[in-house]
């Protein structure tokens, strides 16, 4: 499963104020990419735990809070969704009541939740980004093979050339037909 969009969420648990963020990944460079803005927009947080799970691989960071306390809780929330391609990180701001492990826990799990529900989860879906030239006469054949979601681009010459995103199923359809195309990336969802 994958989420459909980015999302934001915030909580206030005992004077502690909780922000929360998850987006969609494909690479640890947007990971890190995301935690550095972060940590650069968030100086003044006490802690920025996150976890994510990237083409099924698991890791955390407590961030300096009592170990298994943060991260492993966020991841917990992420897997029990059976997500991948995923990272949530939760800003926290220290509220002067000390939470304990149980709280802590409690806290970070409820933060990544609910901020699961400001966003959608869709079966994740492998898609690849194909060249496709066909000639003028093979155009209906294509239209009713693909719809318009599909193409990201059409350029027309003394052929036509489709760049689509197209799934395995609409693939082995243009197979089917013996049309010649090129992948050009395979690394969509």
């Amino acid at each position: 499963m994958i989420i459909e969009n980015n999302a934001y969420n915030e909580l206030i648990i005992n004077k502690s104020k909780f922000i929360t963020y998850i987006y969609k990944v494909k690479t640890t460079l947007e990971i890190n990419n995301y935690l550095n803005n972060l940590k650069k927009e968030y100086k003044d947080a006490t802690h920025i735990c996150y976890a994510y799970i990237l083409n099924n691989q698991e890791r955390f960071n407590d961030d300096n809070e009592p170990t298994g306390t943060a991260g492993m809780p966020i991841l917990e929330v992420l897997k029990k969704n059976n997500l991948n391609y995923v990272v949530c990180f939760v800003i926290r701001y220290f509220g002067g009541i000390k939470l304990g492990s149980g709280g802590l826990i409690r806290a970070y799990s409820n933060s990544c939740s609910s901020c699961l529900k400001n966003t959608n989860i869709k079966k994740l879906e492998k898609l690849s980004k194909i060249s496709l030239t066909i000639s003028y006469s093979d155009n209906k054949v294509i239209n009713t093979l693909i719809n318009d979601n599909n193409i990201i681009d059409k350029i027309y010459s003394d052929d036509i050339t489709y760049l689509l995103l197209v799934n395995e199923e609409i693939l082995k359809k243009i197979d089917s037909y013996n049309f010649k195309y090129q992948i050009i990336d395979d690394n969509y969802f």
